[in-house]
């Protein structure tokens, strides 16, 4: 049984709206969401791409240990406990720093940031 339902990759960049510009005429898909420091593009059959504003944002040169990609993923849950329960026991540590409420924010075994965020 799955733990969670897949819901949308964010990318860090310093300008959310000329990225998601650029990836909506590459893919198709439309502006979604525009709150100027959060953008969304979400298709036809429910993927979002997301672009959250980094005014710091130092961009991954590929293949770089020092500059590495950056990106997060999105699940959305029905009951936070339950899938925070679910994924410990899988290996995710729980982040130090939780910026917000409805949603947690956990590395994976690489130390790759996600969240879990409740469904509305």
């Amino acid at each position: 049984m799955a733990i969670a339902q897949f819901s949308l990759v964010a990318f860090d960049c310093p300008d959310p709206r000329a990225l998601a510009a650029f990836y909506g005429a590459i893919i198709g898909w439309e502006v979604d969401r525009d709150d100027g420091d959060w953008v969304t593009l979400r298709s036809n059959g429910g993927a979002t791409l997301a672009f959250q504003l980094a005014p710091d944002h130092v961009p991954p040169v590929w293949p770089s240990a020092e500059h590495p990609q950056q990106a997060h993923i999105d699940f959305d849950v029905d009951d936070l406990d339950v899938a925070e329960r679910d994924v410990l026991a899988l290996g995710a540590v729980k982040a130090e720093v939780q910026p917000g409420d409805g949603f947690t924010v956990f590395l994976d075994p690489a130390g790759h940031p996600f969240c879990l965020v409740l469904r509305d």
